[in-house]
């Protein structure tokens, strides 16, 4: 196996004992002299998902079950970087507000809990149930850590998750020596009635099928010569997606480590066909489902309740995730977001969309202008310094090339910049105060082609050190870290000042 494919876990161990040895002066030495604050309570968003302490990566098990929404991660609740992995657990009833739980899940004879999924099994298929509840079944990666030996194994709960049993005869699932050979995502198949492992193993995605959730027989693999392979296929996702008009098709997401679009982690998708045993895609391109650096191992809801395809991520990028300037914890997840299919003039292709009903549940409205201007500025505003706010704007560039919106101090800046002549979009941080291993220079590329209107409208959610900026309604996404040095308070956008290309602007207070 080629060495950018070598295991993770031995690539995570030596960063956890170079990591831990680092000390705050070392990682502060981005500062400057306009170093107001810097720390966990400048840093820890209000509205996405921190672990109260230490480290969390992959979001696992994301299941709803009687009005509450779960969300188990990895997680090592002895140090704020990458170790010995337990299953964290949290609940919500809104996808705002989480309740951490007891930890769900420890390491054991076995090996750590890597990640994996969790499904309502309603007609008992496990032989699981106890009482009146509906057995919720985990099925996760056990990674031995003396050879690194990856099997699957089950838990199951009859009390709503709060407490967990490990099947005696685990595991279910053996790794026939594949290296990496992880983080199974089950659902039901309605139509041949048997529940659907996909399971990532070096660089493709393994099919497995069951009747009832411990015996498993292999059925077809999928990804060789297909999609990026810069790195280590991880967290696969099958799932149906509609269009507006209700038309259905299957999409397979992939996250892979390194070769994301912008440098390490990423999520790459295809769309195509399943039967029950094969998927099939003619997609030709790499799709990618964010153009940031800070959105990976994301995966959907099962058993979500209105059908819908939701979606979080773990924020952050294996190029620098132990070491970013926060130290009582680390790590968020994205913020909800739904997933359709949008199909037009032969450009299929994966729309990612905020639950606006959400942004409006957390904040109140702040500036909301239709009248079209040239530009648009807030200067030394005590509201953006509090750095969470979600804007919404629309500009033409029927009549201009290229615009800008800056946000930042007098110092240092987080700058978007949209060219219709490129067709990209950039979002630079090379000077928003921490730096990111300069990554790719710390300039985040994403190519969009402007709709016949010449209308962009960008949607921006920023919550203190994130960015999730969705362009015309999610036909691009990008996610980024930004930890500035001093509080952001200055909100410029700009063009072309003869030109009155700002069609409507609102911004609220969250």
């Amino acid at each position: 196996m080629k060495l950018l494919k070598v295991s993770r876990i031995l690539l995570f161990t030596f960063l956890t004992l170079i990591f831990s040895n680092c000390n705050e002066d070392e990682i502060l030495s981005n500062s400057t002299a306009e170093l107001v604050t810097i720390g966990d309570k400048d840093y820890r968003p209000d509205f996405h998902f921190t672990p109260q302490s230490n480290w969390m990566n992959d979001p696992n098990g994301m299941v709803y079950y009687e009005g509450e929404y779960h969300l188990f991660y990895q997680h090592n609740p002895d140090a704020s970087v990458w170790g010995p992995m337990h299953w964290g657990h949290a609940i919500s009833k809104d996808l705002v507000n989480w309740q951490e739980m007891p930890i769900a899940l420890y390491p054991d004879d076995l090996g750590n809990i890597f990640s994996g999924s969790i499904v309502v099994d309603s007609n008992n298929t496990s032989g699981f149930k106890t009482g009146s509840e509906s057995p919720l079944v985990a099925i996760f990666t056990h990674q031995n850590p003396v050879n690194n030996n990856q099997t699957q194994s089950l838990a199951f709960s009859n009390d709503k998750g709060r407490s967990w049993t490990k099947y005696e005869d685990n595991p279910v699932l053996v790794n026939n020596n594949i290296v990496d050979f992880r983080d199974p995502k089950v659902s039901w198949h309605e139509e041949t009635q048997k529940w659907i492992m996909v399971i990532a193993a070096g660089d493709e995605i393994m099919f497995y099928s069951s009747p009832n959730l411990i015996n498993w027989d292999y059925e077809h693999s999928f990804g060789k010569d297909v999609g990026a392979h810069g790195g280590v296929w991880e967290c696969p996702d099958l799932f149906k997606i509609k269009d507006e008009n209700g038309q259905e098709t299957w999409a397979l997401l992939v996250s892979i480590n390194p070769g994301g679009p912008n440098g390490g982690s990423g999520t790459q998708y295809f769309l195509g066909d399943f039967d029950g045993e094969t998927f099939t895609s003619s997609q030709e391109s790499t799709l990618w489902l964010d153009y940031g650096t800070d959105n990976y191992a994301g995966v959907t809801w099962s058993n979500e309740p209105s059908n819908r395809n939701l979606f979080m991520g773990w924020m952050s990028n294996w190029s620098y995730a132990q070491n970013v300037p926060t130290y009582s914890y680390r790590s968020a997840m994205t913020f909800a977001r739904t997933l359709h299919w949008q199909n037009t003039n032969n450009n299929s292709i994966i729309v990612s969309k905020l639950p606006t009903e959400l942004i409006y549940v957390i904040g109140g409205n702040m500036v909301d202008n239709n009248n079209a201007t040239s530009k648009f500025e807030l200067l030394n505003d005590e509201t953006l310094g509090e750095g969470k706010f979600y804007l919404e704007t629309t500009l033409d560039f029927s009549a201009i090339n290229e615009a800008k919106i800056e946000w930042g101090n007098k110092s240092s800046s987080v700058v978007i910049n949209y060219n219709k002549v490129t067709g990209e979009l950039l979002l630079d941080r090379s000077e928003s105060g921490y730096k990111f291993n300069n990554l790719n220079g710390n300039v985040l590329k994403c190519p969009y082609v402007l709709p016949d209107s010449n209308q962009l409208k960008i949607s921006m959610l920023v919550d203190k050190s994130s960015m999730e900026i969705f362009l015309n309604d999610g036909e691009r996404v990008l996610t980024a870290l930004v930890f500035p040095l001093a509080p952001f308070k200055n909100l410029e956008i700009s063009g072309n000042n003869e030109i009155e290309f700002i069609k409507k602007l609102k911004i609220n207070q969250l």
